[in-house]
């Protein structure tokens, strides 16, 4: 198990910011940076034994400062969307940043995406990780509260990357941070990700309306293109004759997965036959937000000048419900004084041949 810190450029306001590269004893390798909490890189081998690179992402820091759909970044405080960019706790109203249309997404305009975080590296026989530390301070895009933020990543020689992330607050605030990794496992960023297979453990999912926002009603899988719970290929039903589909123009959707009872349980998968790699899943969060890459377009130009064209990624990002802030039949994500937020997900890299 090793960790190295090499710098990798500056901030706009001239902080230092550094690439963490994480390696165990297999030959897997990943690169997070303290800008963001970015997972830049992540290279697994093929069922040939090929190393390559599996997530989306830009090759200089100075891509990810200019422009970026959130590629492999944590997001928060409050990860997918609040509607009209407002809720109210105990009488009060706080107004957020409005950051799509009216509504207010992943944290706003300066959300943890594009904070520079304080760090701490660890390394034993066991893991490798860094801990990274944020504090989110009262008004911050219009949240309450001084928000204590710690995420750590750790890859083991299990082939895990573990992500754990924990928060305290000096006044009620809504929190829900999740990881915003785009993957590719064909190793290719030229191709898409519409041969992929997805197993969810899901047997509901949130409607939304055109603008994303959920309708506040939850509702079965069964017999629609989100049935995901027989691993099926993203590209099976993705131009099916579907409302929600054209509302996300394609799948963007929180998935609700079956039986939740806030442990840690196996609830995905993400196969690609072509390279065999296999992506497991386990999270304490009660739902995944699969995402397939639908508003990626040839302006974003990633590693190796590759042009990320639409769908050439696919994201599964742990989480609480968007918008539950504003919805009361949605399970909680209200922090309140002297209580600890605490979410931990889990992804498996192995092949099959």
């Amino acid at each position: 198990m090793n960790i190295e810190k090499k710098l990798w450029g500056f901030s706009k306001k001239s902080e230092k910011i550094y690439l963490f590269t994480l390696t165990n004893d297999n030959g897997i390798k990943i690169n997070i940076s303290n800008y963001g909490g970015i997972i830049q890189s992540l290279i697994t081998p093929n069922k040939f034994g090929k190393f390559e690179d599996i997530v989306l992402g830009y090759d200089n820091l100075e891509d990810y400062l200019k422009r970026t759909p959130y590629f492999g970044a944590i997001c928060g405080r409050y990860s997918n969307r609040i509607s009209k960019s407002s809720f109210i706790i105990d009488g009060t109203k706080y107004n957020l940043s409005t950051n799509e249309g009216e509504n207010h997404l992943h944290g706003g305009f300066t959300g943890f995406d594009k904070v520079v975080w304080k760090y701490e590296e660890n390394s034993s026989n066991e893991n490798t990780s860094v801990n990274l530390f944020y504090l989110s301070k009262d008004g911050e895009e219009g949240y309450p509260g001084n928000l204590e933020t710690k995420v750590i990543y750790s890859l083991n020689k299990d082939n895990e990357l573990i992500i754990e992330y924990s928060a305290t607050t000096d006044k009620s605030t809504h929190v829900c941070l999740t990881n915003h990794t785009y993957f590719n496992l064909s190793g290719d960023f030229q191709n898409t990700i519409l041969d992929h297979k997805v197993w969810i453990n899901a047997d509901k999912y949130i409607p939304i309306d055109n603008l994303a926002i959920p309708f506040g009603t939850i509702k079965s899988v069964s017999e629609t293109p989100f049935d995901f719970m027989n691993s099926t290929k993203i590209g099976e039903r993705i131009n099916s004759k579907d409302d929600q589909l054209k509302n996300g123009f394609g799948y963007d959707h929180c998935m609700v997965f079956k039986n939740f009872d806030g442990s840690l349980k196996h609830q995905a998968n993400l196969y690609e036959q072509n390279s065999g790699r296999l992506v497991e899943m386990f999270t304490t969060e009660p739902a995944v937000q699969l995402y397939s890459g639908n508003h990626l377009e040839e302006t974003f130009i990633g590693k190796n000048e590759v042009k990320y064209l639409k769908r050439t990624g696919v994201c599964l990002e742990t989480e609480h419900f968007p918008n539950s802030p504003n919805q009361p039949n949605f399970p909680s994500t209200l922090l309140k004084p002297g209580e600890i937020y605490s979410s931990k997900t889990i992804y498996k890299f192995s092949t099959i041949k």
